[in-house]
């Protein structure tokens, strides 16, 4: 949905103390948290026109976004 915050934990709820956890005693993890949660602000500028970009970055965006996402995923499976 545009113009909506795709904060981690609302994503996956079910994972909160795990994200938490993982924040504080995984670099890697706490790496790709902070990437993914810059660019999900930077999305959110975009898609409010703070920060005027074309279509394709905006769309360059929301990739690296599901990009990170999935990884993160991946991490709080295991």
């Amino acid at each position: 949905m545009q113009g909506e915050h795709h904060d981690l934990v609302h994503e996956f709820p079910e994972f909160r103390e795990k994200i938490h956890t993982l924040k504080m005693t995984n670099e890697h993890f706490k790496h790709l948290f902070d990437q993914y949660h810059k660019i999900d602000r930077e999305t959110y500028r975009v898609e409010y026109n703070i920060e005027p970009r074309n279509h394709c970055a905006l769309e360059d965006l929301k990739k690296r976004r599901l990009s990170l996402k999935d990884q993160l995923f991946q991490i709080l499976q295991h």
